[in-house]
């Protein structure tokens, strides 16, 4: 169930993938600022959000819409299916020319995640997720990793957090490495390249959709800060906590975000 609206959403990123992909080559970081302090807007924001839309509500034109970079309207909220999209998740690494962002697209029925696509344009990795079926990283099924043990355990975290010393007292207990864009973190939680992935702070759902349906695809667990389950297409987006882990961890690292 739902591999047509999975494999034409990986046809999606990649094509909004290229399209970053030409711009970050070129070396183009020229950006705006968001009202608000929402971070940066580039072309490849914009150029990928197009993309996306035109592939995806061209295909399924009845369903919902949500998107960092389209004006979000109550519409939404009346339709079963919907698709959660961040064009370019990671827009100040792509400003920064660090290859850590992705094209993200979730898609949703009822609420729960059924499917998600991350797509890095930069590194070519192409993380998909089934949920209930099958995760894949490159192409080639996945699995969250097996590790149990807070001793070792390799955590991705935010760049801004760790400069701050959030984690300073975890330093010779767990790897940690500091790294932009939710959704790419989430990825390689999925691929079992980590263990988990988290921060207390909030976060949207474009920031979030597609990187959940790998991870659950994968076998691992994603909630919030309170260890809820996350509902999707909500009326109000955004979400307290990120917690995306292998599942033998996520107790632990809940209790770690709390302290």
């Amino acid at each position: 169930m739902y591999e047509r609206e999975l494999q034409i959403a990986v046809d999606a990123a990649t094509q909004a993938g290229a399209a970053i992909a030409e711009i970050y080559d070129r070396n183009d970081t020229s950006h705006t600022e968001k009202a608000d302090d929402k971070g940066p807007l580039t072309e490849a924001d914009l150029r990928s959000n197009a993309i996306l839309e035109a592939t995806l509500r061209g295909a399924f034109p009845d369903d919902g819409w949500l998107s960092e970079e389209t004006k979000d309207t109550p519409e939404r909220l009346t339709r079963r299916r919907c698709w959660i999209i961040d064009p370019l998740d990671g827009t100040r690494e792509f400003t920064l020319h660090m290859p850590e962002f992705v094209v993200s697209i979730g898609f949703v029925v009822d609420g729960e995640i059924r499917a998600g696509v991350l797509y890095n344009p930069a590194t070519r990795e192409l993380f998909t997720g089934l949920v209930g079926a099958e995760a894949t990283a490159d192409g080639r099924p996945c699995r969250v990793s097996e590790h149990a043990d807070f001793a070792g355990a390799r955590f991705l975290v935010s760049r801004s957090e760790y400069k701050k010393g959030w984690f300073d007292k975890y330093k010779d207990q767990v790897a940690l490495t500091p790294m932009g864009s939710v959704a790419y973190k989430f990825g390689l939680v999925a691929a079992g390249k980590a263990e988990a992935s988290f921060t207390p702070e909030p976060r949207n759902e474009w920031d979030l959709a597609g990187g959940v349906a790998c991870v659950l695809a994968a076998g691992g667990r994603c909630t919030d800060g309170s260890a809820a389950t996350y509902r999707f297409n909500r009326p109000d987006p955004l979400h307290i906590g990120v917690c995306g882990t292998n599942g033998h961890l996520h107790t632990q690292v809940l209790g770690l975000m709390r302290r």
